[in-house]
């Protein structure tokens, strides 16, 4: 079983080592990423896995965040070009975690009868600037999570390879290829770190949002999340936005306590198994 992953970076040098280094332990084969103008050291890392032969890079240079028509390129690449059998359409701040073996494992096992697997994601909580990497410092998540506008999380899929495949703008689901059944045993779920700190989640606004906005061929409601935080960018309300999802210890006790949130500190402990280079990045 050959098991790939497609990410799509932009300015995901903080983050991005660490979320490659985690999918390969997971049985990851191959990563196809598609850069799309990084001006960080995003693309010197991705060209050191790509000389170990891990990563595949593709350098995409429009700016109009058409992502349904790049990561459809990849999913199509990963199964006509690298022999997949099942593919994950991830982002950088996203770790697929699973509850028992690894990925591979767990999709090793689906029933050939079913096509594609759906993933909650849980967004792990920012926290004030302190000692230690992101991994050290955010080990609380939230229990049920929502969007900047309120709405549920939704969630992410991966799916059995196919030529045909076409995968719909933010990764949420797919069409095309076999007769899409979903299989409902496999326990996953997907860590996610959007809030890491304010200079790389203003960064990530202000460009995706601007591209956004440039694409003519999108519906509004497409990105409508990403929309609505460049508007407050360009409002100067965005760092308000994020200075208030930060919660102080209090906050934290109250949340647990409740039941809104949960110490999880499973990736920070798969992650410094992995190597010391991992967990004393910033």
């Amino acid at each position: 079983m050959r098991l790939v992953l497609t990410l799509l970076v932009r300015d995901e040098e903080d983050i991005l080592r660490a979320n490659l280094e985690y999918h390969l332990s997971q049985g990851v084969d191959l990563v196809l990423v598609t850069d799309n103008g990084s001006v960080d050291r995003t693309v010197g890392i991705l060209e050191e896995y790509e000389r170990l032969g891990v990563v595949r890079l593709i350098h995409e240079p429009s700016d109009d965040y058409s992502q349904a028509r790049w990561v459809t390129r990849m999913a199509r690449l990963a199964c006509i070009d690298h022999e997949a059998d099942w593919i994950i359409n991830g982002d950088a701040d996203e770790f697929w975690w699973s509850e028992t073996g690894t990925l591979k494992s767990v999709l090793e096992a689906v029933p050939d009868s079913d096509d594609l697997v759906v993933v909650p994601r849980s967004n792990f909580v920012p926290r004030p600037p302190g000692e230690g990497n992101l991994f050290q410092r955010m080990v609380v998540r939230e229990a049920h999570s929502c969007n900047a506008l309120g709405d549920p999380l939704p969630p992410k899929v991966c799916h059995r390879a196919s030529p045909e495949v076409q995968v719909a703008q933010g990764n949420h689901s797919i069409s095309g290829g076999t007769g899409l059944r979903v299989a409902e045993e496999p326990r996953l779920l997907i860590f996610h770190f959007p809030l890491r700190t304010y200079r790389q989640f203003e960064r990530k606004i202000r460009s995706g949002g601007a591209a956004y906005e440039r694409n003519r061929e999108l519906p509004y409601e497409y990105g409508i999340t990403w929309r609505h935080l460049y508007r407050e960018l360009l409002a100067g309300r965005l760092q308000s936005y994020y200075e208030s999802q930060i919660l102080g210890d209090a906050e934290i006790r109250k949340g647990i306590a409740e039941g809104r949130l949960l110490v999880d500190r499973r990736l920070q402990d798969h992650l410094l198994s992995l190597g010391s280079r991992i967990a004393s990045e910033p």
